[in-house]
């Protein structure tokens, strides 16, 4: 099993990345002010521009180590890796079942169902918490209503269908999100989910912790020799990473939403972590980006035991050894794409 290494989040402005020996260095005005053992480091990610030495690309490119690049708003722009590894036959495998609604449909009903579980999952942790919540008859009944269209998706004989029952179970998970703030409220109010731009704090902080967990998964896949941009329930787009959109719906809710909860409940974020911009957008400052970054990076040190597998491991092992059992269904290694459940 893939050893679980860490994502290098270069936050800072005006820093300049060099290998120095067998570490990574990252200074500022000539001074270091960060140095790593480079087997340490499996991901390097920036937000905005950051120089980057030709050495130490080309050692990233050699390495198996992804560079990737995001606007200073956590929006993704880039990702530079060396030549595709892997298998060229898995490659010719996922295309061919993603140019087959009968086979597409096999993996992403799974997904999807794994997604409104999981939706459930973190309702009724919540209902668990706070037995006595004034609203917890509407967070039950938004765990019925998700409940109905599960036993409905078994049944769907075609994507489009299957995109619209899990279109319906994420209006309904957003829409009773709200109930789950439960400090802060009148500075993290949510209504629905706004994406581009985010209109408000929650949305912001989630389209930030997104494109971070979109950017775990999308490594991850590369390392399997698939095709990052060839999904199954997400359709083929130029430029967009589709299989990891894929497979990140398993994980919104573990991975991303509840560190925004935490964040939010836990105070620590504030309002005037947030700006507005004339357009409307809703921004998140570099110093509550750090914040969520930490607290990102911490929660992917917990364990769990896979539900799979049946062995620990890391919540930061997640994405691997989903895009390892991804290729082993399409190999034919096993009879039916295994979805990841919380317990």
């Amino acid at each position: 099993m893939k050893k679980h290494l860490n994502t290098l989040y270069i936050t800072t402005k005006d820093v300049y990345l060099h290998k120095e020996g067998m570490t990574f260095v990252v200074e500022k005005e000539g001074e270091k002010v960060f140095q790593a053992p480079v087997h340490t480091i499996e991901n390097i990610v920036c937000f905005g521009f950051k120089p980057i030495s030709p050495a130490l690309m080309s050692f990233c490119a050699e390495n198996d180590i992804g560079i990737s690049y995001l606007s200073t708003t956590g929006r993704f722009l880039a990702s530079v890796y060396g030549p595709q590894k892997g298998n060229v036959l898995l490659r010719t495998a996922q295309y061919k079942i993603a140019d087959n609604e009968k086979d597409s449909l096999r993996i992403a009903r799974n997904i999807v169902a794994a997604k409104i579980t999981n939706y459930r999952k973190v309702i009724q942790r919540h209902l668990r918490n706070y037995p006595d919540d004034a609203e917890s008859n509407l967070l039950k009944k938004a765990i019925d209503e998700m409940n109905k269209r599960m036993r409905l998706i078994k049944n769907v004989v075609n994507l489009n269908s299957l995109r619209g029952f899990e279109g319906d179970c994420s209006a309904i998970y957003f829409s009773c999100l709200k109930q789950l703030i439960t400090s802060q409220k009148e500075y993290f109010q949510f209504e629905k989910r706004s994406k581009r731009p985010p209109l408000d704090n929650v949305n912001a902080l989630l389209s930030f912790l997104y494109v971070i967990l979109a950017n775990d998964i999308r490594s991850a896949i590369e390392t399997t020799g698939l095709d990052s941009q060839v999904g199954f329930l997400h359709r083929i787009r130029s430029g967009r990473p589709s299989l990891a959109l894929d497979i990140m719906e398993e994980f919104r809710a573990y991975l991303a939403d509840r560190v925004a909860l935490n964040v939010i409940n836990l105070g620590q974020v504030k309002k005037n972590d947030f700006e507005m911009r004339e357009t409307g957008e809703i921004r998140i400052n570099e110093n509550a980006r750090k914040t969520v970054i930490v607290t990102y990076q911490n929660r992917k040190q917990k364990t769990v035991i896979h539900p799979f597998l049946k062995e620990k491991t890391t919540l930061g092992m997640l994405p691997h050894i989903k895009a390892i059992l991804m290729a082993r269904y399409i190999r034919g290694d096993i009879e039916e794409y295994p979805p990841f459940y919380i317990k």
